[in-house]
C-alpha cells in the first residue's frame, strides 16, 4: 500500500509512549491534508502500523476525533472520515461568522490591553508564517487566534458554540488558503481584523471577522 503523505506531512512515526491526544493530532493532520479523505474508510491496521502506536491509544484518539465530529464511528464496520455535504458546510460558516462577529465585538469591550497584546504577537507569528509559506503551520496558528479571540470575549456559551463548529471545519478551513490568490487575500482580511483590535473598534473588528467567514465560503464551495 502507498504511504500516506509521507514525505509531505513529515515524520509520520510516533513512539509508543505518548499519549493518545498526540496520536489524534496526527491523524488530524492527516484528516487535514486530505491524506485521509472525506468519505473514505480509516484503515486502522494500515495506521496503527505507520503510526508505530498500540490499539488502545489509538482507538482512544478515533473517539477524540469523532467527539470533534471529524470521524464517524460505526459500530463493528470501523471508521470513516466524515465527509460535508455544500449545505453543512455553508450553514456552519454562516452561524460561524455570527458567533466571531458577536466575538469581536465584546473583546474589543472587554480584553485588557495585555491580552490584546498577546493576540496581537499571535498575528504576527501567523505573519511570518505566511511569509515562509509554511501552510499547515500557518493554519493552526489561525485556527488558533481565532479561538483564543473567542475567548477574549468573556463568554463561555459563545466559546463553547465557536470551538465545537470550528473543529468540524478543520479540513475546509485549511482548503480555504489553498491557492495563492486565496491565501493572501485571507491574510488581508487578518490585517483589517489587528487594524480593528488595537483601535478597540468592535463594530469594524465584528464585521471583519463575519466578512472573512463568508469570504472563505466563496474560496471553497468549489471543493466541497
Amino acid at each position: 500500500m502507498e504511504k500516506l503523505g509521507v514525505a509531505a506531512a513529515g515524520p509520520v512515526a510516533i513512539r509508543k509512549q505518548t499519549l493518545h491526544d498526540q496520536v489524534a493530532n496526527r491523524i488530524r493532520d492527516l484528516i487535514i491534508e486530505g491524506y485521509l479523505e472525506p468519505g473514505s474508510r480509516i484503515d486502522e491496521t494500515r495506521l496503527i502500523e505507520q503510526l508505530e502506536v498500540s490499539r488502545t491509544p489509538f482507538r482512544e484518539a478515533l473517539r477524540t476525533l469523532a467527539a470533534e465530529g471529524l470521524v464517524i464511528i460505526r459500530p463493528s464496520r470501523g471508521a470513516v472520515v466524515r465527509k460535508l455535504t455544500a449545505q453543512d458546510v455553508f450553514s456552519m460558516l454562516e452561524v460561524l461568522g455570527h458567533l466571531e462577529k458577536l466575538a469581536g465585538a465584546l473583546a474589543c469591550q472587554r480584553a485588557s490591553d495585555e491580552e490584546i497584546a498577546a493576540l496581537m504577537a499571535l498575528h504576527n507569528e501567523m505573519l511570518e508564517l505566511y511569509e515562509k509559506r509554511e501552510r499547515l503551520a500557518y493554519y493552526k496558528l489561525n485556527q488558533a487566534f481565532h479561538s483564543r479571540l473567542s475567548e477574549l470575549s468573556g463568554n463561555e456559551i459563545l466559546c463553547d458554540m465557536q470551538r465545537n463548529i470550528q473543529a468540524r471545519l478543520k479540513r475546509i478551513r485549511f482548503i480555504g488558503n489553498r491557492t495563492p490568490p486565496h491565501w493572501a487575500a485571507a491574510v488581508a482580511e487578518h490585517e483589517q481584523m489587528a487594524d480593528a483590535l488595537l483601535r478597540r473598534d468592535g463594530d469594524a473588528l465584528g464585521e471583519v471577522m463575519a466578512k472573512h467567514l463568508m469570504n472563505t465560503w466563496d474560496r471553497v464551495k468549489d471543493s466541497v
